[in-house]
């Protein structure tokens, strides 16, 4: 089956589950009681994050920087999963941190959250230092991955990013999905 296919059946598929499990046979002739938005969790692809999953305790600087990723990829348009992919990436590059230039600890000219580089074309230093931007330049890459919505994490943050160490977002996909369901409506 082609990926077009595929997506289309999965796609309506999940609607249908989705109708069938939220609205149910008894929904359909009940009157509504509350209409105002309820918070639902962030829904992930896999059922269960990949591997040993890591985590760190947060302080303001970083939990802001959550909040700055979460701003961006609402103003990019993109769904609960592209944040999540976005901050289980910048924890991975930078513990959401938004790092200046490290000296000889530095890795080539990496900057920011996402650990991007200026002479990568990812912008200037003021730029890719600026929490908004350097999302939403991740955001514009993670957008360009035929089919991102639907493959691991780590898969999607690699293609993006094309690190030395593939496989090491997984390890941030629980932390950064309970993160975005966290913040995504606050």
């Amino acid at each position: 089956m082609t990926t077009i296919i595929r997506k289309s059946v999965l796609s309506v598929a999940g609607l249908a589950f989705a109708g069938g499990v939220f609205a149910g046979p008894v929904a359909a002739h009940a009157n509504p009681v509350d209409t105002k938005p309820v918070a639902t969790a962030v829904q992930t692809v896999a059922a269960k994050p990949q591997g040993d999953q890591s985590h760190i305790t947060l302080n303001d600087e970083q939990t802001a920087n959550v909040k700055a990723i979460i701003a961006a990829t609402k103003k990019a348009g993109l769904p609960e999963r592209a944040a999540v992919i976005s901050i289980a990436t910048s924890l991975q590059e930078s513990k959401l941190e938004n790092l200046g230039h490290l000296g000889d600890m530095n890795d080539h000219d990496s900057l920011g959250l996402f650990q991007q580089r200026p002479s990568s074309g990812w912008g200037t230093p003021e730029q890719i230092t600026d929490p908004a931007y350097s999302t939403t330049a991740f955001l514009k890459g993670l957008k360009q991955v035929d089919g991102w919505q639907d493959m691991p994490l780590t898969d999607a943050a690699q293609t993006v990013q094309v690190s030395a160490y593939p496989d090491a977002y997984a390890q941030w996909e629980q932390q950064a999905t309970d993160l975005v369901n966290q913040h995504w409506n606050s």
